[in-house]
């Protein structure tokens, strides 16, 4: 990370993704971000979410047949 004195008044691009993050969460609300998470759940689900949702699928059966052999 870069030293104060090296940075002269520029934000770092995490220091400045943070700072508008807050001024989002500030301006917008708790709500806002539940339903740009449930938009973002429909586009996954349309694009990627295909295998995402198998891998979850095949992973739910392996948990459950540990279950049945008593792990």
């Amino acid at each position: 990370m870069a030293k104060e004195s090296e940075k002269k008044g520029k934000m770092s691009v995490q220091e400045a993704g943070h700072k508008g993050g807050e001024a989002t969460a500030k301006s917008h609300g708790h709500e806002f971000y539940e339903e740009i998470g449930h938009k973002g759940g429909e586009k996954g689900g349309q694009k990627g979410g295909k295998q995402v949702q198998e891998e979850v699928r095949r992973y739910e059966e392996m948990k459950g047949k540990e279950g049945e052999r008593g792990h």
